[in-house]
């Protein structure tokens, strides 16, 4: 029913690698088909301005081109009054999952807000020597990825993973729903939100398989060896 993503830039006057700062958060609010649409917008918009009413700048976007219908609830971090900015916490994400669920069926619509231990998906305890046991099974399963990896590079200089079309896909679309959302903000006249937007979207992080991601991994390693004698170096100065 609810999920939040965040927008982070680094502070003006501070390079990409500082530390950043929290400039929006994206909340969505969904419901399963065949709700319809107009119910889960305006239960939005009692959330919005339950929750935030004059304390944060909003804006919001319905989407109907998926097999449910959700709301992107874009809110500033930082509050109009410039103290203490908004963060979101597991207590609040489950307050909040509770208020929208009982502002859906204030709409005539049947929702309710249950964890995932209510739902049957927690994760049970693992005992010790289970763990130990699935531990080794991983190193084993590592080493057996870094060999693969190893191999592949030293034949062809590069690694071909398929998995990777279908996450660049997926980031194609999730650059086009913000892309949306900032469009929606020009719309109601928040420039600078929707600017802000456009920049976290631009600025994502590369499209990494976990292959490919243990591959970059495994040629850093491989070149700080090969570098000649840099820590030795240093100690004889």
């Amino acid at each position: 029913m609810y999920h939040a993503e965040h927008a982070y830039r680094a502070p003006r006057g501070q390079q990409e690698t500082s530390r950043t700062i929290k400039l929006v958060h994206n909340i969505v609010l969904s419901m399963p088909a065949p709700t319809p649409p107009e119910k889960v917008l305006a239960a939005a918009k009692t959330f919005a301005r339950e929750k935030f009413g004059l304390k944060h700048r909003y804006a919001m976007a319905l989407h109907t081109h998926q097999q449910h219908p959700h709301v992107h609830l874009v809110v500033k971090a930082e509050p109009e009054d410039g103290r203490g900015r908004l963060h979101i916490d597991k207590a609040m994400l489950r307050e909040w999952r509770q208020d929208f669920a009982q502002m859906m069926r204030d709409q005539g619509i049947a929702a309710n807000a249950t964890s995932r231990a209510v739902r049957g998906q927690s994760k049970r305890a693992v005992r010790d020597a289970a763990y130990r046991a699935k531990g080794r099974q991983n190193t084993y399963a590592l080493r057996e990825q870094i060999q693969s990896v190893a191999t592949e590079l030293s034949k062809t200089g590069t690694i071909r993973d398929p998995a990777h079309s279908r996450l660049a896909e997926t980031r194609k679309a999730v650059v086009a729903g913000w892309m949306g959302v900032a469009a929606a903000l020009d719309a109601q006249g928040e420039i600078t939100l929707a600017g802000d937007v456009r920049y976290f979207a631009k600025y994502l992080p590369p499209v990494l398989t976990d292959r490919e991601r243990l591959a970059a991994t495994f040629i850093r390693h491989m070149e700080r060896q090969l570098t000649p004698g840099k820590s030795h170096s240093r100690s004889q100065q």
